[in-house]
């Protein structure tokens, strides 16, 4: 048996005909566990890291996959989550596996788990970024404090890891989520631009407008919802946003 055949993981859930999560249609692996809180998640059921989900192989995974080659073929494969790259390895011998497969393979991620001064964790990356064409960068927020307060996290890994995927010229859309009185703030926002505006191999920037869609799990799962009575951005701050960060310079390429 090869080693990637015997690589385990744990995933929340799949999506065959996914449209928002990198170019084309693509098939979405939605991996389990997450480090952070970030108090707008709606999918607190992919929080536990070591439980919750269910076990797969490579193997597993590359065959419910192929079953959806023609559809994708044009598109491809993104890894999700959850915060993916917690089980790393897995990703990575799952990317492995779709490469040979001749498909384009994305990664939807904060960047939270990259530490620069583990030569362990630099040494997984750089094997990760053989086989990713494109990385979604989830930037929660430019401010550290503010980082913290929305996420349970600073914003120390994420600014390391985007500096590493510029190092490596490796393509990324940002993925901005605009929540009412935690990240719309203009000076922010402003902030936000100039920061990004340094790095050349952004591709893309998306504004996505917080929303409640996520509600029904936190009462599931018997946890006090922490955004209750927050409203969704209207649309001038929507556009306003957008229009700081440039979203409309930003084009695939």
């Amino acid at each position: 048996m090869e080693l990637n055949e015997q690589v385990l993981g744990r995933i929340h859930s799949f999506e065959s005909f996914g449209t928002v999560d990198g170019p084309g249609i693509r098939f979405v692996v939605f991996m389990q566990g997450c480090p952070m809180r970030c108090l707008y998640c709606h999918n607190p059921d992919t929080w536990k890291i070591g439980s919750g989900g269910d076990v797969y192989s490579v193997d597993d995974v590359v065959d419910q996959i192929k079953k959806y080659k023609n559809y994708i073929k044009d598109g491809g494969v993104t890894i999700s989550g959850g915060e993916p790259l917690v089980q790393i390895e897995f990703v990575t011998e799952l990317l492995k596996r779709l490469k040979k497969e001749g498909l384009h393979t994305a990664v939807d991620t904060s960047g939270i788990t990259f530490v620069k001064d583990s030569p362990a964790v630099i040494e997984k990356f750089d094997a990760l970024l053989e086989v990713a064409d494109l990385f979604l960068l989830d930037v929660k927020h430019i401010d550290p404090a503010k980082h913290k307060k929305l996420t349970g996290k600073d914003n120390r890994n994420p600014r390391d890891f985007m500096d590493y995927l510029a190092d490596h010229n490796k393509p990324v859309w940002v993925r901005y989520v605009l929540v009412p009185g935690y990240s719309d703030d203009q000076k922010d926002v402003e902030k936000l631009h100039e920061y990004l505006s340094g790095y050349k191999n952004i591709e893309k920037i998306e504004v996505l407008p917080y929303h409640t869609m996520g509600i029904a799990k936190y009462q599931n799962l018997n946890i006090p919802y922490p955004l209750e009575g927050v409203d969704k951005p209207t649309k001038e701050v929507i556009d306003r946003t957008k229009e700081i960060l440039g979203v409309k310079k930003h084009v695939n390429k």
